[in-house]
């Protein structure tokens, strides 16, 4: 633009002579899109009334250029928006709606809900409809926490926006907009004044509408607020209620996230508030849709609610047989707190799943339920690949440790100690580490104990070089039991021990080693012979 042109258009923003307005506005309808964003921009800074009202003519015809220019002007249509916002002229309203939205003239809030109050008004469900994309605009400005450095802050406008809005609520008999509850539970937290005042009050006005906006929106920001009432240790019994009732799986899934992994102490109690849950009724149909996350958080829910046992049961099943992995892990956990036939049969089933984890976690209470002939499936699982199983499976088989096994030892008959020995030798892996303590032992008891157990449990070989040193014990006896422990190593070294030991200065030292050396024999031949075969 050339400088005389661009000093006109400067004079005539700043001249008071309105006869500038004659030559300003035809210059909107300019061919020359210079002359037309000039002649705005002195419109807008002018302030006129007609000017403005001009520009709102146009404004459905406008340029995202147009658009540009009149946000470098904030504020200077308001008043005019708020009259076009009154006006009966439909085109007129609709322009003022449509600029209240792309400006962010939250201002103009309670203007929108004295035009929406009016149902003789010509334009005021656009208003109503109005009213709730500008909320939700502020709405979704609070939760990104958008850049307003050249307006107010948006909290300032939602506390100034709840009071119009409150306002409104209180003449709701009169007008029964649904679209102002709406807006209300887009802005407010769950501790609002008002919003609990209607809650708590089924014969208000606004009671069932409220009541049925909670239990429909597929607004976000709804849904946000009504899942915050869990945190609420006095939430109203009409929002648990709609909490339980709602089963559309968007829901659900906010739902199942404010759960987590294991509920707040609040959201807990009121849980238990809820006696039944509608989606949870409808067995596996939603429940297949879920995400892992969720359906961990649907275990959770069914056993934090205070739904019949057997619907709890119904998901826990259905979940450990048919769910992803992290429902099927919680549901494993969470099958501890079920008894009788039924839930036996699902805990054995659930012992076959893929997933180490969930056998883990069945092991865990596996023992409890008392199950005829279970043990061999737990000795089977001590040797399992996963590190998580063996752990478990020895957990569970917590009466086979070798420091109970060491205690009780010299009550057991032969055969129980050998019986038992080999269990406490596959399940506790301390045993062989804790059995050389006792053969390094002080005490002549606990020595000649140690190599008795060895005996009992085939544990001579790994502790043969040990085994070998007490040959040389200051006690006869229990150089005796050395070479007796030492009949079925086959290797060169306690061979020759036990043809050294046939030369110690005790008798029955060296009858005890001939009678090894005999039995090696035997058992060598034994070896010799299941390795031909296998051959």
């Amino acid at each position: 633009m050339s400088n005389g042109l661009a000093t006109t258009f400067e004079v005539l923003s700043k001249t008071d002579n309105e006869a500038a307005l004659g030559v300003l506005i035809p210059a909107l309808d300019s061919p020359h899109a210079t002359i037309q964003e000039s002649a705005l921009a002195a419109l807008l800074l002018r302030r006129s009334a007609t000017g403005q009202r001009e520009i709102l003519r146009r404004l459905h015809t406008l340029s995202e250029r147009w658009k540009i220019i009149i946000r470098r002007h904030p504020g200077r249509l308001t008043h005019t928006l708020r009259d076009a916002l009154l006006d009966p002229d439909q085109q007129i309203c609709r322009n003022g709606c449509l600029a209240a939205v792309w400006f962010h003239e939250y201002d103009l809030i309670a203007t929108l809900l004295s035009a929406l109050e009016d149902r003789t008004r010509p334009n005021a469900d656009l208003a109503a409809a109005t009213l709730l994309e500008l909320v939700g605009q502020l709405y979704s400005e609070l939760c990104d926490g958008g850049d307003h450095a050249q307006r107010r802050d948006p909290q300032l406008v939602r506390r100034h926006a709840i009071s119009s809005l409150e306002a409104s609520l209180n003449r709701f008999g009169l007008h029964k907009r649904r679209e102002v509850i709406e807006a209300l539970l887009l802005l407010v937290n769950h501790d609002n004044v008002t919003l609990k005042k209607i809650l708590e009050n089924p014969h208000h006005a606004g009671f069932l509408v409220m009541v049925d906006v909670l239990s429909r929106s597929q607004h976000g920001g709804v849904m946000r607020l009504l899942l915050s009432f869990l945190d609420d240790p006095h939430a109203p019994s009409a929002v648990l209620s709609v909490v339980a009732n709602r089963s559309d799986a968007k829901f659900v899934r906010y739902f199942l996230r404010k759960i987590g992994r294991e509920p707040a102490a609040v959201v807990g109690q009121n849980l238990k508030r809820i006696e039944s849950v509608s989606w949870l009724r409808m067995g596996g149909l939603l429940l297949e849709q879920l995400d892992d996350a969720a359906q961990h958080g649907a275990v959770r829910l069914a056993m934090s609610t205070g739904i019949p046992r057997s619907q709890a049961f119904a998901v826990i099943e259905y979940l450990l047989l048919r769910g992803k992995p992290a429902g099927r892990r919680e549901a494993a956990q969470a099958l501890a707190e079920f008894h009788g036939a039924e839930a036996n049969a699902l805990a054995l089933t659930a012992l076959d799943d893929p997933d180490p984890q969930v056998q883990a976690n069945i092991l865990a209470h596996l023992r409890r339920r008392g199950i005829p002939g279970v043990l061999p499936r737990l000795l089977e699982l001590v040797d399992s690949r996963h590190a998580v199983v063996r752990k478990a499976a020895r957990d569970s088989l917590v009466e086979f440790t070798f420091k109970r096994f060491l205690g009780t030892f010299d009550t057991l008959n032969d055969e129980a100690r050998h019986r038992t020995g080999a269990l406490v030798k596959k399940i506790d892996p301390q045993t062989i580490p804790l059995l050389r303590e006792e053969l390094q032992s002080a005490v002549r008891t606990r020595r000649l104990r140690g190599l008795a157990i060895a005996r009992a449990i085939d544990a001579a070989e790994p502790l043969e070089p040990i085994i070998i040193q007490l040959l040389h014990d200051e006690d006869h006896l229990v150089r005796a039991e050395a070479v007796a422990a030492l009949a079925i190593c086959s290797t060169q070294s306690s061979r020759q021990a036990l043809q050294t030991a046939l030369g110690d200065r005790s008798p029955t030292v060296q009858e005890a080693a001939r009678k090894s050396l005999h039995e090696q024999a035997i058992f060598t031949h034994w070896q010799q012979s299941l390795a031909d075969a296998k051959d």
